[in-house]
């Protein structure tokens, strides 16, 4: 059996998420919309309850298509807040909007919504060596830093603990715990 990190549950779905997904670095900006998006919903909410309801997610909101999601209409709010197989939250669901309003305008003055946060790091992943879930943190300087960022730039529920968790689903900063056969110390060495 596999030693995974603290918060994973014996569900499939988290299970995969934690090993395909979470911590690996993700430079596509469709992706990092993705998970944009996902973690505003979560916000005061579990993961699991999001991952559960992400493909319904995609679905209401177009593939996560930043570009169309800039431009929803109040027809399609309004549609949104009567979708039951999503999270009908008034104030997120105007947040995506204006957020993809903003990563858009990102992407115009950085070519890339992703040169803009991995400029962070330097375009580089933290790699953290906590041993336990006691050592690993809700937020941090660089989770604040990049939290003032955005919300200057005009992003919306995008405080430090949200940033964090972004910044972990993305692999900004690998927070694997060193018993957890994903840590990067257990990985595999690959020959040259």
């Amino acid at each position: 059996m596999k030693n995974r990190c603290f918060w994973v549950t014996d569900s499939p779905l988290y299970q995969n998420y934690h090993d395909n997904e979470w911590g690996v670095p993700v430079f596509d900006d469709a992706t990092l919309f993705e998970f944009l998006v996902l973690e505003t919903f979560q916000a005061g909410l579990s993961w699991i309850t999001i991952l559960n309801k992400r493909e319904n997610f995609r679905i209401a909101f177009d593939q996560f298509d930043y570009k169309k999601i800039a431009i929803y209409s109040e027809s399609k709010v309004a549609s949104l807040l009567n979708d039951k197989a999503i999270i009908r939250n008034k104030l997120k669901i105007r947040s995506t909007i204006i957020n993809a309003q903003l990563f858009i305008a990102i992407q115009n003055d950085y070519g890339s919504f992703s040169k803009y946060i991995w400029s962070f790091v330097d375009h580089k992943p933290i790699i953290n060596n906590f041993q336990s879930k006691q050592d690993v943190p809700a937020t941090t300087g660089l989770s604040d830093q990049i939290s003032r960022a955005l919300k200057k730039k005009g992003f919306k529920f995008v405080g430090s603990t949200l940033v964090y968790a972004f910044m972990q689903a993305i692999g900004m900063v690998n927070d694997h715990t060193m018993d957890c056969f994903k840590h990067i110390n257990n990985a595999p060495i690959k020959d040259s």
